[in-house]
C-alpha cells in the first residue's frame, strides 16, 4: 500500500499543510512549514498544529504495519516555540507493539534541530486493514 497516498485522506492534517516524508512499519517522519494560519494569539505556533504533526507521524508509523490503528491516549510536552517561517519535523518511533496495543514516541524538532516538543501515544490496533476500516 502507498502510505503517503493513504494519509492524504486525513483531510485535517492535509489541510494544515503537513507532508509525510518517510513511512515504514514502526517509523515515520512528517513535516510542516509554520505559516500565519498556524499561529496562536501570542504569535507562535499553536500547540494543536504541533500536536497534529506528531499525531500523524505516529499514526503513519503504526498503520504501516497494515493494521488500522487509532490513538487512545497521547500526551505532549512543549519545550520550545516554533515561529512563522520555521519548518518543523516529527519523527515517530515504535516503542512497543502488541496484538491490540502499541506505544509510539515522536520528537518534534525545528530549524537547527532544536527540540520543540516530545509526544507519547498509545494506539489501539483494530485488527482491520487500513484500506477496509469498517471490516
Amino acid at each position: 500500500m502507498d502510505w503517503k497516498e493513504f494519509f492524504k485522506k486525513d483531510r485535517f492534517a492535509s489541510d494544515a499543510g503537513i507532508a509525510i516524508e518517510q513511512v515504514e512499519p514502526g517509523y515515520a517522519v512528517t513535516s510542516m512549514k509554520i505559516e500565519a494560519r498556524h499561529l496562536n494569539a501570542g504569535g507562535v505556533a499553536q500547540g494543536g498544529a504541533i500536536f497534529t504533526l506528531a499525531d500523524l507521524a505516529m499514526a503513519a508509523a503504526a498503520n504501516a504495519h497494515g493494521i488500522l490503528s487509532f490513538s487512545i491516549q497521547s500526551d505532549i510536552r512543549f519545550l520550545e516555540s516554533a515561529m512563522e517561517g520555521d519548518t518543523i519535523r516529527a519523527e515517530a518511533r515504535e516503542r512497543l507493539l502488541k496484538r491490540n496495543i502499541a506505544h509510539y514516541s515522536a520528537t518534534v524538532t525545528g530549524d537547527g534541530g532544536k527540540v520543540i516538543a516530545i509526544v507519547d501515544g498509545i494506539l489501539y490496533r483494530k485488527q482491520a486493514s487500513p484500506s477496509q476500516p469498517g471490516k
